[in-house]
C-alpha cells in the first residue's frame, strides 16, 4: 500500500485540474492560434504561468481505487493489475472469465 500523502496529494491534484481546467484551455487555445499577436500571446504565457503547477492534467497519476498502486494500472476497469485479478478470480468483475484453453 502506497503512502497515504502520495494518494492525497494526487487528489490534490485532481481537484486543481478540475478548478482550473477551463482556464488553462482558454489560455492554450490563445497560446496555439497563429493569429494571436505577441502582447497577447504574452499575456496568456504570463496568466498561464501564474496558475498552480499540480493543476495541469498531465500531472495526474492514475491509481488503483483500491489499493492506490500507481504501477500497471487498468483504466477500463480502474484499479491494478493485481487487485483486477483478485476481483476476477472472486467473479466480482462482471464478464470477466479465467480463460482455459
Amino acid at each position: 500500500m502506497p503512502k497515504t500523502s502520495a494518494i492525497e496529494r494526487n487528489k490534490k491534484r485532481i481537484a486543481l485540474s478540475a478548478k482550473f481546467g477551463a482556464k488553462r484551455a482558454e489560455l492554450k487555445a490563445i497560446l496555439a492560434n497563429p493569429a494571436t499577436n505577441d502582447e497577447e500571446f504574452y499575456a496568456a504565457q504570463k496568466k498561464l504561468q501564474k496558475l498552480p503547477k499540480n493543476s495541469a492534467v498531465e500531472r495526474v497519476r492514475n491509481r488503483c481505487s483500491m489499493s492506490g498502486r500507481p504501477r500497471a494500472f487498468i483504466g477500463r476497469f480502474g484499479v491494478s493489475r493485481i487487485t483486477f485479478r483478485e476481483l476476477a478470480l472472486a467473479g466480482k468483475i462482471p464478464g470477466v472469465t479465467k480463460s482455459s484453453w
